[in-house]
């Protein structure tokens, strides 16, 4: 038995981990390279192995570093059955779609710069069609066949809608987690991550392993604070959020904040065709909620993702008309690390004035414009061009969907300590990884690995 993973493998982009198991492979995830646009390319464009190779894929959730490569790898081979819950097949649909629109539209504008060279997308959304046919979707909780003497079974991962730890039983008895993403308690929205009983050996994320989040019972407050100052010097608030999961955790907020009224009654923009789409698959999966959330809006028969303040725009003509606006007010934009889409507009007519804030609520990769900006660069590049990052930057770690290293430890201490064999690091840059690597050695995990790019470890 052989783990190799070929993306996020000490960083935090291109999930894609294979477990060989009697000379039969199975995928954990394949998403999509993000950071350095020439490396991230050169990653994206290539395998390195074999799709044609693989028997089956399981995809933790949808996110688009989790799953943004799969119509490559049906495209260059792959046949075999995508595993995953109902949630993650519908938004991994959304953001699959998504990014081959995106894809196009940079090609398009490319080959504009450059008539002599052939800028082709990596897929389109023909591909993307023909990936969600090999879907299979499986509830929480139920156990199915993956390959010959494998069976799997989803645990909630309390990370996004639809999330997943997967669990892996083998003939012989061993048992192998692969974390994905692994989520917080107390999370709005969605349920907290589940407790998966004794394993063998489990892949683990480590994408804050040397970092500690705010309790998220105090984001609600700091969210209110951050909007009153800026409403009162008459700017701007500006929010990167992915559009699966942040952008719906921050319309939450804000509708509950509205009727408390706790913050002043602005204009709310969510300025992202996908968040919008994103929100229209949460209202369908309410399987999906956790007890707060059907407390405060479903059993008052309130929907959580609509009130008067909030607008969803989708048109180009209307996305522009927003920074025509003089008054304070909130705009919600995609994508969340500020590498493309709608946001990148937003904060170009907007970062150069001091009465705005711009609002940071989840991780930025090395790299991207998102990080440049949550490290307060003085200057910025947006389209080519220099802009002054004057507004006020505002870090809220409480937002954040990945366990900190307190949260890995707690969740990782209910495992038994005996029988497990080994924890695998992944997803994580490597300050991350060693920290998190030594804190679970002395709380007596007997062997912790840090996996690295494209190498075999034997599972024994």
């Amino acid at each position: 038995m052989k783990l190799t993973s070929y993306g996020a493998a000490r960083e935090v982009t291109g999930s894609n981990h294979v477990l060989e198991i009697n000379g039969k492979k199975i995928a954990i995830d394949c998403g999509m390279f993000q950071g350095h646009r020439i490396e991230s390319e050169r990653k994206n464009q290539n395998f390195l192995y074999d799709p044609s190779t693989i028997d089956a894929v399981i995809l933790t959730h949808a996110h688009c570093d989790h799953c943004g490569r799969l119509p490559m790898l049906c495209g260059n081979g792959f046949h075999g059955n995508i595993y995953s819950t109902p949630a993650s097949r519908d938004i991994a649909g959304l953001i699959m779609s998504d990014t081959a629109h995106i894809m196009q539209k940079d090609a398009e504008w490319l080959r504009k710069k450059r008539p002599d060279h052939p800028f082709k997308p990596l897929y389109g959304v023909d591909e993307v069609l023909k990936t969600l046919d090999q879907f299979m979707t499986i509830s929480y909780g139920r156990s199915f066949p993956v390959i010959d003497g494998v069976t799997c079974t989803f645990y909630d991962a309390g990370h996004i809608l639809g999330s997943a730890i997967a669990v892996l039983d083998l003939e012989n008895g061993e048992r192998i987690a692969f974390s994905g993403d692994l989520g917080r308690a107390g999370l709005p929205i969605i349920r907290d991550p589940e407790v998966i009983g004794d394993v063998d050996y489990m892949v683990c994320e480590g994408t804050y392993g040397n970092r500690l989040h705010d309790p998220i019972e105090d984001a609600e407050n700091q969210m209110a604070e951050v909007i009153k100052k800026t409403a009162e010097r008459g700017g701007k608030i500006i929010i990167p959020a992915f559009a699966v999961e942040r952008t719906q955790e921050l319309i939450y907020f804000l509708h509950k904040l509205t009727n408390e009224e706790k913050i002043p009654k602005l204009e709310i923009f969510v300025d992202s065709p996908m968040a919008t789409n994103a929100t229209s698959i949460f209202r369908v999966h309410q399987e999906c909620y956790d007890e707060k959330v059907r407390e405060h809006f479903l059993e008052a028969h309130k929907n959580p993702f609509g009130f008067d303040s909030l607008h969803f725009t989708t048109s180009v003509a209307d996305s522009k008309a927003i920074n025509k606006l003089k008054e304070p007010h909130i705009i919600i934009s995609s994508s969340g690390m500020c590498e493309a889409g709608r946001i990148l507009h937003h904060l170009k007519n907007n970062i150069e004035d001091a009465k705005n804030t711009i609002l940071i609520v989840g991780f930025m990769a090395a790299h991207t414009l998102g990080r440049r900006l949550a490290e307060r660069k003085p200057e910025v590049k947006i389209f080519g061009q220099i802009y002054k990052l004057n507004a006020q930057v505002k870090i809220m770690n409480a937002f954040s969907a990945h366990a900190d290293y307190n949260e890995i430890l707690d969740y990782v201490g209910k495992l038994n300590k005996e029988r497990l064999k080994k924890i695998f690091l992944v997803h994580g840059e490597d300050d991350a990884l060693n920290s998190l690597s030594k804190l679970l050695l002395e709380a007596g995990i007997k062997d912790v690995q840090i996996v690295d790019p494209a190498t075999d470890y034997e599972l024994t």
